[in-house]
Formats: structure tokens, sequence, C-alpha cells
């Protein structure tokens, strides 16, 4: 079976769009609506992970950061005891006044909102930090290991990405896209983050770039799928962690090193 990849080959459906939009506005105005005593659907919210890079295909988590006011992070950093735990609770507990027949659970970093026909929203609440620098960043609770704060950068992600997906003429988002698809397809039981496939894609894209005339049905003829394995065979294979694009943010290799290497092997095929 042929498992290269092909241009704008995994497209998510415009049906499914919809619903997800319409289930980001719905749980971002419930979370408004008990944190900033608003009722927008969209302040405050955006879209971060594949969906927010671009990479998402329709089997993809849909994942957005709310920002909430900078008063409950001293609310909660200040609980002695996990307050970040709490902090997850008292969001979740916000989108099931909106969601009260559908399965909502705080897990780790993140509130799960798993509807029932198998979408699932990944809820990360955050703060909007400045460093000295003038660089913005988001602090967001982690429960595990007694209760911490971590930071992340997606909006400085989603530019880098989507700056080399212009430069590459789209041939970026369609490699990222169709390693989530082998991976779902053939490698389900195993583990391969969206963060890694997006990291190692673009540093491992280099230079490559659909031809200026290509179709929309246009197909690799084998050559980029084989540069993809060898630069992990030659460089990611023994490396760990790499960068994530834009923010520079370590990601970690050591759980999704095998299936990268089974995806990239079977695009070879």
């Amino acid at each position: 079976m042929n498992c290269r990849i092909s241009k704008c080959g995994e497209v998510i459906p415009m049906l499914t769009r919809s619903t997800i939009s319409m289930r980001y506005h719905s749980i971002t105005k419930a979370i408004n609506r008990e944190f900033w005593n608003s009722t927008s659907e969209t302040a405050h919210s955006l879209y971060v992970g594949s969906y927010g890079r671009g990479t998402a295909i329709d089997t993809s988590d849909i994942d957005i950061l709310v920002e909430l006011p900078k008063a409950e992070y001293e609310r909660f950093d200040y609980y002695k005891g996990n307050g970040q735990s709490r902090l997850l609770q008292a969001v979740k507990e916000a989108i099931q006044t909106t969601y009260s027949q559908t399965e909502i659970r705080a897990d780790g970093q993140v509130v799960k909102v798993m509807f029932a026909d198998g979408m699932k929203f990944e809820v990360v609440p955050a703060f909007l930090s400045t460093d000295w620098y003038g660089r913005t960043t988001y602090n967001y609770p982690d429960s595990n290991a007694g209760g911490n704060w971590k930071s992340t950068n997606p909006k400085a992600e989603q530019s880098a990405m989507k700056d080399k997906n212009t430069s590459s003429r789209g041939l970026l988002f369609d490699i990222c896209k169709h390693m989530r698809y082998v991976r779902d397809q053939y490698f389900s039981s195993y583990h391969l983050s969206g963060i890694v496939i997006d990291s190692f894609a673009y540093q491992a894209i280099g230079e490559w770039c659909w031809p200026e005339n290509s179709s929309e049905n246009a197909v690799s003829d084998g050559r980029l799928e084989q540069a993809l394995y060898n630069s992990y065979a030659s460089i990611y294979r023994f490396v760990s962690p790499i960068r994530a694009p834009g923010s520079n943010d370590s990601v970690s290799l050591s759980d999704s090193r095998d299936c990268l290497a089974k995806v990239l092997n079977k695009m070879m095929q």
C-alpha cells in the first residue's frame, strides 16, 4: 500500500469543523461567564495544539487555551496542597454548567471534555505573563507531583509553523497531517504526540517544498519520505529532547521515539 505524502491529502470535513467551532464557543462562553463575568464566546480563548498549529486531522483532539484573570492565579497559588488541581476542578465545574450530560474530568494539566460522538476537547486554563524582554507566555497548572506551574508560548509555535508552511508551499502541514494519519491508521496502540510530529517535521523538512506548479493531487515520489527517515536515523534517533518551533520549548522524544520510527518507515513503503 502506498503511504506517501500527498498535497492537501488529509482534510477535516466542513461539518466536523462546524461542530468544533460550536463547541469551542460554548466552552469559552461557560468559562468567561464564571471567571470574567462575560458572555463572550471568543474572548480570552484560542485554539492551541495541532488544531491551532494547522496540523490536525479529523481524529485529532481539539486543544484550547483559556486565559483567566491574574487574581485567579494568586488565589489558587495561595492554596496549600495542590492549588493547581483545585483550579482544574473549578474550570471543570464551569464547563459542566453548559455540558451537564457530557463526560468531563480534570487530568494532570488539562480538563478533558469527551463528547458522545468521540470528539474530545482538552482545555488548558492559563495566565498571561510578560518577561523582561516583553515576550508573552502563558503559565498553566500541572497538578502532578503535588502541583506546580509550567509555561508555554503557543502563538510563537503557530507563527513559526505558518511561516515554514508558506515557504514550503504547504508541504510542512501535509507532512504533519500525513504522519498523524499513518500513526492513527497503523500504529494506534503506540504513543506519538502531535508536538513531536510537528517539531520533527519542522526541523527535518529542510529546504524541501512542493513544486511551484504542483496540482492538488500531487503525490511525493518517495525521495522526501526517504529523506525524512534518514534524518531521523542519523540525528533524531539519538537526540532527546528536541525543540518546538518558535517557542524553543523542550520536547521529549522518549515516549514517542519508537512510534516515530515506525511511522517514517511505513511512509517509505
